[in-house]
């Protein structure tokens, strides 16, 4: 087949959607598939097959730096379009209504769409921004085979917001890349190591877990270390809020390749965001690498992946809540390695060889609904 990822965004950046569309863009490539990448702007050189149709801005929403497209020349779109000849094109949910929109409404009937949901809303107001995007998005909406979502409330959220009945199927990773990591040397001291990875921004939740970790007890700081792998606007406020006495370690932006390595260094792997996660990519690759023990905080898309165990949530807004539940597992060891076994079997439902047959099976589907529309 030949398959397009269309995507509202770059490939420069590697948050949560930009790794799905990769990851199983990869894996497709390797199963002989043809992919292609149909994106705002990228400048990367190391993927083939990239189209760059246009430009973004950034900007603030749901609790997060985005980055939308101006509008695309319609001429470039049907250019592309003509030449290749898609089987599918896969989108990226919810898109602008200047690129992916566009798409949609160009390409030939022939041709299957099919959507992958990926958000949660972090408010009230960003719930109904996606209502009002839902009626400027009008009727490209029906054009669309298949759509599935990464987790349960995302599907709930489609179905709301959208009018969109979704199929569940979790975001995939490649376990073997994790799998991997080796434990950093300079953290192998004799200190459990404390692990935070993501973006430095209030949603991550940041300021909370330096907070509850400035008032464990003076025993388990002794025992431990906070490691702050990643960058962002709030680093300098977290730099100035730690104790004098807490050992905290900033160690800024950790590149892709070194992202399994430190956390194969993670006694406890914690993601303490406070909302707005739809899915938790970043606790499977914490659990593939081999953290010890991956905890997050009790938002609907962490709880997709956490809820079986619920030793592994909590609510980080809650001071006293995070700070017994960092000293649980600091303090037992036991609940550590019985947490461990749990996560690292949950885990193997969600690598790419297990997911990316799901998804070639949904494609084949989706052309089948094109081959009936047609004949009718």
């Amino acid at each position: 087949m030949k398959i397009g990822f269309v995507l509202d965004d770059t490939l420069d950046k590697t948050d949560g959607v930009q790794q799905h569309v990769l990851t199983v863009g990869k894996w497709l490539t390797e199963q002989g598939h043809e992919v292609h990448y149909l994106v705002a702007d990228t400048t990367r050189t190391d993927i083939e097959n990239v189209h760059s149709l246009g430009r973004f801005v950034n900007l603030h929403y749901n609790k997060n730096n985005v980055r939308t497209p101006l509008p695309s020349s319609k001429r470039k779109i049907k250019s592309l379009l003509s030449e290749h000849k898609f089987d599918v094109i896969h989108v990226q949910l919810p898109y602008s209504p200047f690129l992916a929109k566009q798409i949609i409404n160009l390409v030939p009937e022939s041709t299957a769409v099919v959507g992958t949901f990926h958000i949660l809303p972090a408010s009230a107001l960003h719930g109904y921004s996606n209502r009002a995007l839902r009626l400027i998005l009008g009727k490209s909406l029906k054009r669309f085979d298949k759509i599935v979502a990464v987790s349960e409330p995302a599907v709930h959220f489609a179905r709301r917001a959208y009018g969109i009945n979704a199929e569940y199927l979790p975001n995939p990773i490649d376990i073997s890349v994790f799998r991997a990591g080796k434990r950093v040397p300079e953290l192998n001291a004799h200190k459990l190591n404390i692990i935070f990875l993501g973006r430095l921004v209030k949603r991550k939740g940041l300021l909370e877990l330096i907070d509850a970790y400035n008032h464990i007890s003076d025993d388990a700081a002794k025992k431990t270390r906070l490691i702050i792998c990643g960058k962002g606007p709030l680093k300098q406020k977290a730099n100035h809020s730690v104790r004098v006495d807490r050992d905290v370690r900033f160690l800024g932006y950790v590149a892709e390749k070194d992202k399994p390595n430190y956390l194969a260094s993670a006694d406890i792997a914690v993601f303490p965001s406070t909302g707005g996660e739809s899915f938790g990519i970043v606790l499977i690759e914490a659990m593939a690498a081999g953290s010890k023990v991956v905890i997050g905080g009790s938002n609907p898309g962490y709880s997709s992946v956490l809820s079986a165990q619920p030793y592994l949530l909590f609510d980080p807004t809650d001071q006293q809540a995070f700070v017994e539940q960092l000293e649980l597992f600091i303090n037992d060891s036991k609940l550590r390695d019985r947490m461990s076994t749990w996560q690292q079997k949950t885990v193997e439902q969600y690598d790419i060889s297990e997911i990316g047959p799901k998804i070639v099976k949904i494609y084949k589907q989706a052309l089948d609904i094109r081959s009936q529309s047609e004949i009718i």
